[in-house]
Protein backbone atom coordinates (compact mmCIF):
# COMPACT_ATOMS: atom_id res chain seq x y z
CA UNK A 1 0.00 0.00 0.00
CA UNK A 2 1.38 3.44 -1.38
CA UNK A 3 2.23 5.74 2.37
CA UNK A 4 1.69 8.93 2.00
CA UNK A 5 2.07 12.37 4.02
CA UNK A 6 -0.93 13.96 5.12
CA UNK A 7 -1.26 18.02 4.91
CA UNK A 8 -1.98 17.41 8.48
CA UNK A 9 -0.79 21.18 9.28
CA UNK A 10 -4.19 22.61 8.32
CA UNK A 11 -5.87 20.08 9.31
CA UNK A 12 -3.98 20.69 12.84
CA UNK A 13 -4.66 24.75 12.86
CA UNK A 14 -8.15 24.35 12.13
CA UNK A 15 -8.60 22.60 15.16
CA UNK A 16 -6.37 24.23 17.66
CA UNK A 17 -7.74 27.66 16.51
CA UNK A 18 -11.02 26.14 17.16
CA UNK A 19 -10.62 25.05 20.69
CA UNK A 20 -8.37 28.15 21.55
CA UNK A 21 -10.45 30.86 19.74
CA UNK A 22 -14.21 30.44 20.02
CA UNK A 23 -14.37 27.90 22.67
CA UNK A 24 -16.55 29.38 25.88
CA UNK A 25 -16.02 28.03 29.30
CA UNK A 26 -19.44 27.26 31.23
CA UNK A 27 -20.04 25.31 34.40
CA UNK A 28 -21.20 22.15 32.41
CA UNK A 29 -18.44 22.29 29.79
CA UNK A 30 -15.57 19.70 30.46
CA UNK A 31 -11.98 20.11 29.28
CA UNK A 32 -10.41 17.00 30.78
CA UNK A 33 -6.96 16.05 31.00
CA UNK A 34 -5.10 13.92 34.31
CA UNK A 35 -4.19 10.93 35.58
CA UNK A 36 -6.35 7.57 35.00
CA UNK A 37 -8.24 8.13 38.68
CA UNK A 38 -9.04 11.43 37.94
CA UNK A 39 -11.00 10.29 34.75
CA UNK A 40 -11.56 6.70 35.00
CA UNK A 41 -13.56 4.30 36.91
CA UNK A 42 -11.95 0.07 36.62
CA UNK A 43 -15.09 -1.55 35.11
CA UNK A 44 -14.11 -5.40 35.60
CA UNK A 45 -10.96 -7.00 36.70
CA UNK A 46 -8.84 -4.15 38.36
CA UNK A 47 -6.18 -6.78 38.38
CA UNK A 48 -5.59 -6.60 34.87
CA UNK A 49 -4.70 -3.47 35.14
CA UNK A 50 -1.80 -1.31 35.53
CA UNK A 51 -0.50 2.35 35.49
CA UNK A 52 2.90 3.56 34.77
CA UNK A 53 4.63 5.23 38.48
CA UNK A 54 3.50 9.03 37.03
CA UNK A 55 0.02 7.45 36.24
CA UNK A 56 -0.49 9.00 33.03
CA UNK A 57 -0.01 5.61 31.19
CA UNK A 58 -2.63 2.62 31.62
CA UNK A 59 -2.12 -0.79 30.74
CA UNK A 60 -4.81 -3.23 30.37
CA UNK A 61 -4.24 -6.72 29.73
CA UNK A 62 -5.98 -9.92 28.53
CA UNK A 63 -5.19 -13.70 29.30
CA UNK A 64 -7.31 -16.71 29.17
CA UNK A 65 -9.33 -16.32 31.95
CA UNK A 66 -10.25 -12.65 31.70
CA UNK A 67 -9.75 -9.04 30.12
CA UNK A 68 -9.85 -5.58 31.43
CA UNK A 69 -11.97 -1.95 31.13
CA UNK A 70 -12.68 0.95 32.53
CA UNK A 71 -15.13 4.11 31.80
CA UNK A 72 -15.31 7.50 32.46
CA UNK A 73 -17.01 9.20 36.12
CA UNK A 74 -18.82 10.99 34.06
CA UNK A 75 -21.10 11.77 31.14
CA UNK A 76 -21.28 13.71 27.97
CA UNK A 77 -23.71 14.96 25.09
CA UNK A 78 -21.43 16.47 22.60
CA UNK A 79 -17.62 17.82 22.05
CA UNK A 80 -14.60 16.26 21.09
CA UNK A 81 -12.96 12.92 22.85
CA UNK A 82 -9.50 12.20 22.31
CA UNK A 83 -6.96 9.30 23.43
CA UNK A 84 -3.91 7.94 22.20
CA UNK A 85 -3.25 4.07 21.85
CA UNK A 86 -0.67 1.63 21.41
CA UNK A 87 -1.90 -1.49 20.22
CA UNK A 88 -1.19 -4.92 20.89
CA UNK A 89 1.78 -6.38 18.81
CA UNK A 90 2.71 -9.34 17.71
CA UNK A 91 0.54 -12.57 17.18
CA UNK A 92 -3.24 -11.17 18.31
CA UNK A 93 -5.45 -12.61 16.75
CA UNK A 94 -8.70 -13.04 18.11
CA UNK A 95 -7.95 -10.49 20.67
CA UNK A 96 -10.25 -6.83 20.22
CA UNK A 97 -9.09 -3.59 21.98
CA UNK A 98 -12.50 -1.51 21.77
CA UNK A 99 -12.36 2.17 22.43
CA UNK A 100 -15.78 3.80 22.90
CA UNK A 101 -18.21 5.77 23.89
CA UNK A 102 -22.04 4.02 25.13
CA UNK A 103 -25.11 5.84 27.11
CA UNK A 104 -25.25 2.39 29.06
CA UNK A 105 -22.81 0.56 31.48
CA UNK A 106 -23.90 -2.50 29.55
CA UNK A 107 -24.33 -3.73 26.04
CA UNK A 108 -28.24 -2.76 26.83
CA UNK A 109 -31.09 -3.03 24.29
CA UNK A 110 -32.02 0.44 23.62
CA UNK A 111 -28.26 1.88 24.16
CA UNK A 112 -26.62 4.31 21.59
CA UNK A 113 -23.03 3.82 20.81
CA UNK A 114 -19.92 5.29 18.40
CA UNK A 115 -17.30 2.50 18.28
CA UNK A 116 -13.84 2.24 17.43
CA UNK A 117 -12.85 -1.48 17.83
CA UNK A 118 -9.23 -2.58 16.78
CA UNK A 119 -9.12 -6.08 15.63
CA UNK A 120 -6.28 -8.18 16.47
CA UNK A 121 -4.07 -9.85 13.59
CA UNK A 122 -1.64 -12.64 13.05
CA UNK A 123 1.84 -11.45 12.70
CA UNK A 124 3.27 -9.58 10.31
CA UNK A 125 -0.73 -9.13 8.86
CA UNK A 126 -2.31 -5.46 9.31
CA UNK A 127 -4.68 -4.19 12.27
CA UNK A 128 -8.17 -3.34 11.07
CA UNK A 129 -10.50 -0.53 12.58
CA UNK A 130 -14.17 -1.36 12.66
CA UNK A 131 -16.31 1.51 13.23
CA UNK A 132 -20.45 1.27 14.35
CA UNK A 133 -22.75 3.39 15.39
CA UNK A 134 -25.85 2.34 17.65
CA UNK A 135 -29.39 4.21 18.06
CA UNK A 136 -31.46 2.96 20.69
CA UNK A 137 -29.59 -0.93 20.40
CA UNK A 138 -29.95 -0.57 16.50
CA UNK A 139 -26.01 -0.97 15.16
CA UNK A 140 -25.38 -2.72 11.89
CA UNK A 141 -23.58 0.14 10.48
CA UNK A 142 -19.86 -1.36 10.35
CA UNK A 143 -17.37 -0.04 8.61
CA UNK A 144 -13.60 -1.58 8.49
CA UNK A 145 -10.45 0.14 7.53
CA UNK A 146 -6.66 -0.56 7.32
CA UNK A 147 -4.17 1.99 8.16
CA UNK A 148 -1.05 3.65 7.13
CA UNK A 149 1.01 2.87 9.61
CA UNK A 150 1.69 0.34 12.39
CA UNK A 151 -0.46 1.07 15.51
CA UNK A 152 1.52 -1.19 17.95
CA UNK A 153 5.29 0.59 17.09
CA UNK A 154 3.80 3.79 18.87
CA UNK A 155 0.90 5.39 20.23
CA UNK A 156 -1.49 7.41 17.88
CA UNK A 157 -4.46 9.48 18.65
CA UNK A 158 -8.14 8.42 18.25
CA UNK A 159 -10.97 10.85 18.80
CA UNK A 160 -14.78 11.33 17.80
CA UNK A 161 -16.64 14.72 17.39
CA UNK A 162 -19.77 14.49 17.97
CA UNK A 163 -22.45 17.08 17.66
CA UNK A 164 -26.36 17.55 16.17
CA UNK A 165 -24.99 17.94 12.81
CA UNK A 166 -22.24 15.03 12.19
CA UNK A 167 -20.33 12.42 14.17
CA UNK A 168 -16.47 12.01 12.63
CA UNK A 169 -14.41 9.39 13.49
CA UNK A 170 -10.23 10.84 13.40
CA UNK A 171 -6.83 8.53 13.37
CA UNK A 172 -4.13 10.72 14.11
CA UNK A 173 -6.88 13.98 13.20
CA UNK A 174 -7.55 12.58 9.69
CA UNK A 175 -11.22 11.98 9.33
CA UNK A 176 -11.64 8.47 8.25
CA UNK A 177 -15.42 8.35 8.67
CA UNK A 178 -18.53 10.72 9.03
CA UNK A 179 -21.84 10.07 9.69
CA UNK A 180 -24.39 12.79 9.29
CA UNK A 181 -27.93 14.27 10.43
CA UNK A 182 -30.68 15.25 8.18
CA UNK A 183 -31.81 17.30 10.44
CA UNK A 184 -35.18 15.53 11.08
CA UNK A 185 -36.15 12.89 13.95
CA UNK A 186 -34.66 10.22 12.88
CA UNK A 187 -33.66 6.22 13.71
CA UNK A 188 -29.83 6.33 12.81
CA UNK A 189 -28.34 9.59 14.41
CA UNK A 190 -27.91 9.18 18.20
CA UNK A 191 -27.83 12.38 19.69
CA UNK A 192 -30.54 12.45 22.39
CA UNK A 193 -28.73 9.96 25.10
CA UNK A 194 -25.66 11.22 27.36
CA UNK A 195 -22.73 8.95 26.72
CA UNK A 196 -19.86 7.18 29.05
CA UNK A 197 -16.62 6.76 27.33
CA UNK A 198 -15.02 2.95 27.78
CA UNK A 199 -12.30 1.24 26.93
CA UNK A 200 -11.42 -2.21 27.38
CA UNK A 201 -10.00 -5.30 25.71
CA UNK A 202 -11.25 -8.82 25.03
CA UNK A 203 -11.23 -12.07 23.42
CA UNK A 204 -13.62 -12.20 20.21
CA UNK A 205 -11.66 -15.22 18.16
CA UNK A 206 -15.54 -16.26 16.53
CA UNK A 207 -15.43 -13.12 14.94
CA UNK A 208 -12.67 -10.54 14.72
CA UNK A 209 -9.94 -11.89 12.72
CA UNK A 210 -11.02 -13.50 9.20
CA UNK A 211 -14.64 -14.04 10.67
CA UNK A 212 -13.62 -15.98 13.29
CA UNK A 213 -11.09 -18.46 11.20
CA UNK A 214 -7.95 -17.45 13.17
CA UNK A 215 -7.91 -18.14 16.90
CA UNK A 216 -6.12 -16.53 19.83
CA UNK A 217 -3.02 -18.32 20.70
CA UNK A 218 -3.07 -18.04 24.21
CA UNK A 219 0.85 -19.27 24.73
CA UNK A 220 1.46 -15.77 23.59
CA UNK A 221 -0.87 -13.91 26.41
CA UNK A 222 -1.08 -11.51 28.23
CA UNK A 223 -2.05 -9.19 25.56
CA UNK A 224 -2.01 -5.51 26.86
CA UNK A 225 -2.81 -2.64 25.09
CA UNK A 226 -2.07 0.68 26.69
CA UNK A 227 -3.03 4.49 27.10
CA UNK A 228 -2.36 7.90 27.29
CA UNK A 229 -3.37 11.45 27.33
CA UNK A 230 -7.03 11.54 27.64
CA UNK A 231 -8.87 14.58 26.36
CA UNK A 232 -12.42 15.85 26.51
CA UNK A 233 -13.60 18.83 25.30
CA UNK A 234 -17.35 18.49 25.46
CA UNK A 235 -20.91 19.25 27.55
CA UNK A 236 -20.85 17.44 30.66
CA UNK A 237 -24.16 15.65 31.39
CA UNK A 238 -26.30 17.11 34.67
CA UNK A 239 -29.38 15.82 35.81
CA UNK A 240 -31.87 16.41 34.47
CA UNK A 241 -29.99 18.38 31.08
CA UNK A 242 -27.06 20.47 31.16
CA UNK A 243 -27.42 23.93 29.53
CA UNK A 244 -25.65 22.96 26.50
CA UNK A 245 -27.55 19.98 25.54
CA UNK A 246 -28.98 21.47 22.35
CA UNK A 247 -26.76 23.36 19.64
CA UNK A 248 -25.93 26.77 21.12
CA UNK A 249 -22.97 27.63 19.02
CA UNK A 250 -21.15 28.68 22.43
CA UNK A 251 -18.50 25.74 22.09
CA UNK A 252 -16.03 24.77 18.96
CA UNK A 253 -17.17 21.75 18.45
CA UNK A 254 -20.87 22.94 18.30
CA UNK A 255 -20.11 26.00 15.97
CA UNK A 256 -21.04 25.79 11.91
CA UNK A 257 -17.21 24.98 10.76
CA UNK A 258 -17.83 22.04 13.52
CA UNK A 259 -21.00 21.20 10.88
CA UNK A 260 -18.83 19.51 7.98
CA UNK A 261 -15.31 18.77 7.52
CA UNK A 262 -13.08 21.81 6.55
CA UNK A 263 -11.53 22.14 3.02
CA UNK A 264 -8.05 20.43 3.95
CA UNK A 265 -10.26 17.46 5.69
CA UNK A 266 -12.38 16.56 2.49
CA UNK A 267 -8.90 15.75 1.16
CA UNK A 268 -7.46 13.89 3.79
CA UNK A 269 -10.81 12.20 3.88
CA UNK A 270 -11.19 11.55 0.35
CA UNK A 271 -7.75 9.69 0.19
CA UNK A 272 -9.17 7.71 2.95
CA UNK A 273 -12.30 6.68 1.41
CA UNK A 274 -10.09 5.65 -1.95
CA UNK A 275 -7.31 3.29 -0.23
CA UNK A 276 -8.36 2.15 3.08
CA UNK A 277 -11.89 1.55 2.89
CA UNK A 278 -12.01 -2.46 3.65
CA UNK A 279 -15.60 -2.64 3.98
CA UNK A 280 -18.60 -0.12 3.80
CA UNK A 281 -22.18 -0.88 4.82
CA UNK A 282 -23.73 1.50 2.57
CA UNK A 283 -21.85 -0.44 -0.69
CA UNK A 284 -23.82 -3.71 0.76
CA UNK A 285 -26.28 -4.05 -1.44
CA UNK A 286 -26.48 -7.75 -0.38
CA UNK A 287 -26.67 -7.00 3.27
CA UNK A 288 -29.39 -4.14 2.85
CA UNK A 289 -31.75 -5.12 -0.09
CA UNK A 290 -32.60 -0.93 0.79
CA UNK A 291 -29.61 0.70 1.80
CA UNK A 292 -30.22 2.15 5.60
CA UNK A 293 -31.51 6.17 4.75
CA UNK A 294 -28.90 7.78 5.85
CA UNK A 295 -26.55 6.20 2.89
CA UNK A 296 -27.86 8.88 0.96
CA UNK A 297 -26.66 11.85 3.04
CA UNK A 298 -23.43 13.31 1.74
CA UNK A 299 -20.38 13.50 3.96
CA UNK A 300 -18.78 16.29 2.12
CA UNK A 301 -21.98 18.92 3.01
Amino acid sequence: MERRVFPMATSLLFIAALMAGVCVSADNTAVSKGSFKDNFDIMWSEEHFKTSADGQIWYLSLDKETGCGFQTKQRYRFGWFSMKLKLVGGDSAGVVTAYYMCSENGAGPTRDELDFEFLGNRTGQPYLIQTNVFKNGTGNREMRHSLWFDPTEDYHTYSILWNNHQIVFFVDRVPIRVHKNNGEANNFFPNEKPMYLFSSIWNADDWATRGGLEKTDWKKSPFVSSYKDFSVDGCQWKDPYPDCVSTTTDHWWDKYDAWHLSESQKKDYAWVQRNLVIYDYCKDTERFTTLPVECSLSPWD
